[in-house]
């Protein structure tokens, strides 16, 4: 049995996702997760085809359960000839992130001097125009933490409310991408919102790149070897 990190990746230019989801895979066996583990992107030709079997376990690297999980893995993995992989719950609904959210974004408030009590989060995330999947998950995740801060705000890429948006006129507020990894909407996309509302506070890296992922993604794969027993 073998663990398979997989991820959207970048097609325009799939080497750097491609080599950053090889380097997580690396990092979670550390954490001994109890198998192998190794990484793919859908957009590297080949990639997923060349490590995936049928005893493969499939960990998405999304932040939500949509149509790349649902429709798009489903289908690469029959094309690999691997249609009995199991593929688990993407990275975003595992239930030990939205603390990890509150932590590192307290922390950063903290540097600056600011309370809890007085601390705007701006969480920001994919969206679309199509499936409501990132809207529905990172609205969940905004409920779920807000009587952490004095407000949680989300803003998205590609459906409104857009980040430039929810982010201008914010006061005392640190920025929180749920990006799983860092590619061109994080490079590019949020940086330009961000700017364009005048937002000041802190901008943080995306969840995906937190150090404590790795052991989560070990967590979560370890929990579905021993269900499997």
């Amino acid at each position: 049995m073998k663990a398979v990190i997989v991820a959207h990746g970048q097609p325009g230019d799939p080497g750097p996702q491609e080599q950053a989801i090889r380097d997580l895979a690396a990092q979670v066996a550390k954490h001994d997760p109890g198998c192998t583990v190794t990484g793919a992107t859908l957009a590297m030709p080949g990639a997923l085809a060349a490590v995936v079997d049928a005893d493969s376990l499939i960990y998405p690297m999304f932040m939500a359960e949509g149509w790349f999980t649902r429709k798009q893995l489903p289908k690469k993995l029959a094309e690999a000839g691997a249609t009995e992989a199991r593929i688990l719950l993407p990275f975003g609904t595992d239930p030990a992130l939205p603390g990890l959210i509150v932590t590192k974004a307290h922390a950063a408030a903290a540097t600056e001097g600011w309370a809890p009590a007085e601390t705007t989060l701006l969480l920001s995330a994919h969206g679309s125009q199509v499936s409501q999947a990132s809207f529905t998950i990172t609205t969940a995740i905004a409920g779920q933490i807000a009587p952490q801060f004095a407000r949680v705000v989300t803003g998205f890429v590609e459906q409104e409310p857009f980040i430039a948006d929810a982010a201008r006129g914010l006061d005392r507020a640190v920025h929180l991408p749920l990006f799983a990894l860092r590619a061109e909407h994080v490079t590019d996309d949020l940086p330009a919102a961000l700017d364009g509302a005048g937002f000041t506070g802190p901008r943080l890296d995306p969840i995906g790149l937190a150090p404590e992922v790795p052991s989560l993604i070990a967590a979560a794969i370890r929990a579905e070897i021993l269900n499997l027993k």
